[in-house]
């Protein structure tokens, strides 16, 4: 029972995610013009890239904190979150200053039409000014989770997403901001996440023991670790949003419409993912823990453990789904068109959760022992059949796109099983 105190938090956490997605979609889609619609879709994916790309602050911070605390390294907790930090900031601060050049490029590959993407850069502009503080509360989400507190990641999910939705209802159906007006939200929650996350870490600070060194905090040769483990998830992670962008760009190919209908569906697997994400990130904490112990029995039994939680809620997703996604997608949007168009495409949905809940879970577990390179080599193995399969099917169209992005996550899930039981055998026994 372990893993589920661990995933209910996160699981009701992670669900503030997607649902402020599907706020968003929901205040841009009842819009008069549908290019709200498309412009807040190409934002998004663009800053999916921009923040997203750096979730390696996220994830390895939890990887290596949790095996800190199974070795019972109290100094390690602390600096990892130092070091965690002054990269997250370094890293935004970037970002901003050349923020020109990258939303440019940003929407020149999502390729929409000219007045999405008119529309979209002026939300890009905006929403880039909180990138430290996403990238900071990346960290301290991390930080907090590798020590197993996922009700602290709870408190800060649920006070961001809240904000940011009741700034989103406010700014475009109050003030008739528009997409620009759920940028300007997104910011505000963002600085108010940080502000809260940093009382939450000066308080828990003062029950560690240990202190942090400077020699650690301000040497390149005391990031080794860190760098080893994000450069692999930077890289993981810019393959599986490429894999995003790129479906989301061929829709757009396919006119407002269709990239529409593709954002309120993509809004369903975004659902899916955070509540199977709570148990893969359990997992990923306590088998970090047992890994840093070397605790071989507890490690096989936190697997078992989220696997059946994991497998249990995809199909539940998979029902509702079947059961329920018309109405799920009338919620969403008020444009008929656009209801039309996604439930042409609403049994991708169905199948969907229970192919990819195996890449979730394992994600989870590769992120905990830090064996990130099987993680990076299933996105490419699986780029490696998405893109020639798109190729292959365009004339199918958008049905075409949906199976490629299906068989690409199938692939994916094929890989990181056989990596697991290739770990298991010689490795972690």
């Amino acid at each position: 029972m372990r893993i589920w105190a661990l995933a209910w938090p996160i699981i009701i956490s992670n669900i503030t995610v997607p649902l402020l997605g599907l706020v968003d979609t929901a205040v841009v889609g009842h819009l008069p013009d549908s290019r709200y619609l498309a412009a807040v879709t190409l934002g998004a994916t663009l800053f999916s890239f921009l923040y997203w790309g750096f979730g390696f602050l996220r994830m390895g911070t939890t990887g290596l904190v949790a095996q800190a605390v199974g070795r019972e390294s109290h100094s390690d907790v602390r600096n990892l979150l130092g070091q965690s930090l002054i990269m997250a900031v370094v890293i935004g601060s970037l970002l901003i200053i050349f923020a020109s050049p990258i939303i440019s490029l940003g929407l020149w590959l999502l390729d929409g039409s000219e007045v999405a993407t008119s529309l979209a850069r002026s939300y890009a502009e905006i929403r880039l000014w909180s990138a430290p503080a996403v990238l900071a509360n990346y960290t301290i989400l991390g930080w907090f989770l590798g020590q197993q507190n996922a009700r602290v990641t709870l408190m800060i999910l649920v006070l961001t997403n809240s904000v940011n939705i009741v700034l989103d209802i406010w700014f475009v159906m109050g003030l008739g901001l528009t997409s620009d007006g759920v940028a300007w939200a997104s910011v505000i929650a963002d600085y108010c996440a940080l502000a809260f996350g940093g009382f939450l870490v000066l308080r828990q600070l003062g029950t560690l023991e240990g202190r942090f060194l400077r020699s650690r905090l301000w040497a390149l040769s005391a990031y080794t670790a860190l760098f080893n483990v994000n450069a692999n998830l930077f890289i993981r992670t810019l393959g599986l949003l490429f894999a995003m962008a790129f479906f989301t760009a061929q829709g757009a190919r396919q006119g407002d419409t269709t990239l529409a209908a593709n954002a309120v569906l993509l809004q369903f697997i975004m659902l899916t993912s955070y509540a199977l994400d709570g148990f893969a990130h359990a997992a990923e904490s306590l088998v970090g823990s047992a890994y840093g112990r070397r605790d071989w029995p507890a490690f096989a039994a936190t697997v078992r453990a989220a696997a059946r939680f994991s497998w249990w809620t995809a199909a539940g997703a998979a029902l509702l789904f079947a059961l329920g996604g018309n109405g799920l997608i009338a919620l969403l949007t008020g444009l008929e068109d656009v209801r039309a168009t996604a439930a042409t495409y609403l049994p991708w949905m169905v199948a969907m959760p229970l192919i990819a809940v195996w890449s979730y879970l394992l994600d989870g577990v590769f992120i905990g022992t830090t064996s990130i390179a099987a993680m990076r080599n299933s996105i490419f193995i699986g780029l490696a059949v998405y893109l020639p399969t798109w190729w292959l099917t365009q004339g199918l169209g958008n049905h075409g796109l949906w199976f490629a992005f299906t068989l690409f996550t199938c692939v994916r899930s094929a890989v990181l099983i056989g990596y697991y039981r290739h770990y298991r055998i010689n490795h972690w026994r």
